[in-house]
């Protein structure tokens, strides 16, 4: 996990590895609702494998030539795994997505059924996961130490840092995209999408990359494998833009940019946030997760601010998961903490060398962020370890939002993806 450097259990961990095969990593929505049964909504119960949502949702839009504003979803699911999850098709009929299984890679659909309202970002409860941790040396052991550690965090909750998923393993530079927004260099910003080849990258992909690079547009173009959609996408509005006005200004660079899915767009920023947000984390969590610290800002479970709260019984208040510390997602609005918490804050600010206001993304006022608190910790609930055929499978359940490698980087002592 980037900037994630503080451990807050002190079991010796277990290694091993996860994501073996994809089945080892199963993740499953707890939706805030289920659909009724009728309604002008149709909602669609599927489980995927080595797919991400978004794909899913664009292949399901282009099937049925539906457009992508029609198409909703709770949460984005991991690619590598097993996941489940409600998606929605606004004011249509079941009836109008016959044979919608045949029609899709490495899709399974479960469910479908009518429903009142539409599906949103962020309507889900949390995720419950099952994952199988292999290859570690003593399972029997293992196991104790695993329950040892899970209990321990059920107690005092988990760091709440963004996983590799926010960022990207083999290709970590969502969050550099996003930094070349909030310094409003929008070419900056294409150029590190689509080109800047990274060493774990194949090499078919590294070349296709180094061709943009090199200004070949039309050769990375064609170079680009299917599963590169993303960067096409932006690369057939930059060759449009050229041949319209013989070369590319800013303004190109913009419209290629506005080019690509809302949700992968507003990613940007909010990549660089959670960067930011995971250095921060690992300060404070160095102070201890589940305890005031001086100059703390506190939120409920609601996330709203707690404005007013008794000094004498903030603990027992933060102990029960009644209210939580917080650190900063930076941006224009965002409260800054005081005390010693605030000087973690500020320092992360200085050490990046920006402001607050750069949040605003004048060039790109819609990538820009207002910014909020958010819990350094989440609770984690219907824990289970067991061993079986050797192997250690963890089960447990987070809120929406946060990270299972956060909860698996404690029990292995690795970093994890």
């Amino acid at each position: 996990m980037l900037n994630a450097e503080t451990y807050i259990t002190k079991d010796k961990g277990i290694g091993g590895k996860i994501r073996t095969k994809y089945e080892d990593f199963y993740v499953e929505e707890i939706p805030e609702h289920l659909p009724s049964g009728t309604g002008p909504n149709t909602w669609i119960l599927i489980e995927k494998i080595g797919r991400n949502t978004l794909d899913v949702v664009l292949d399901i839009a282009k099937e049925f030539k539906i457009s992508r504003k029609r198409m909703g979803f709770a949460g984005m699911k991991d690619k590598s795994a097993l996941t489940r999850q409600w998606l929605c098709v606004s004011n249509s009929e079941a009836t109008e997505l016959e044979g919608l299984e045949d029609k899709l890679y490495n899709v399974k659909v479960l469910e479908i059924k009518q429903n009142e309202k539409k599906l949103r970002i962020g309507q889900l409860i949390g995720n419950k996961f099952r994952i199988l941790i292999r290859d570690t040396q003593n399972p029997k052991n293992d196991v104790k130490t695993a329950k040892n550690v899970l209990s321990k965090l059920e107690k005092v909750g988990v760091p709440n840092y963004y996983g590799w998923q926010r960022f990207g393993k083999n290709r970590p530079n969502t969050h550099r995209v996003g930094e070349y927004i909030v310094q409003n260099d929008i070419k900056g910003a294409v150029d590190s999408y689509i080109g800047n080849p990274y060493p774990k990258e194949k090499d078919h992909i590294k070349s296709a990359r180094q061709y943009y690079d090199e200004g070949e547009l039309e050769e990375a173009y064609e170079s680009m494998p299917a599963g590169m959609r993303y960067e096409k996408m932006m690369l057939r509005e930059l060759m449009k833009q050229k041949r319209k006005k013989g070369e590319l200004n800013e303004n190109s660079y913009k419209i290629a940019l506005e080019s690509l899915p809302k949700p992968l767009k507003r990613m940007f920023v909010h990549a660089y946030q959670s960067y930011l947000f995971n250095k921060v984390v690992s300060e404070r969590s160095k102070l201890g997760i589940d305890k005031y610290v001086d100059g703390d800002i506190i939120i409920d479970n609601e996330e709203h601010l707690v404005h007013e709260f008794d000094i004498n019984n903030i603990n027992e208040r933060i102990k029960s998961f009644e209210v939580h510390p917080t650190a900063p997602l930076y941006g224009t609005k965002v409260p800054l903490a005081e005390g010693v918490v605030g000087k973690i804050e500020q320092k992360v600010l200085d050490d990046e060398g920006i402001k607050l206001e750069d949040f605003e993304c004048p060039k790109t006022p819609k990538l820009g962020s207002h910014g909020l608190r958010r819990a350094i910790r989440f609770k984690i609930w219907d824990i289970s370890v067991v061993e079986t055929s050797e192997e250690v499978l963890t089960e447990f359940s987070i809120p929406k939002g946060c990270y299972a490698t956060a909860v698996l980087r404690e029990i292995m002592k690795e970093d994890v993806y």
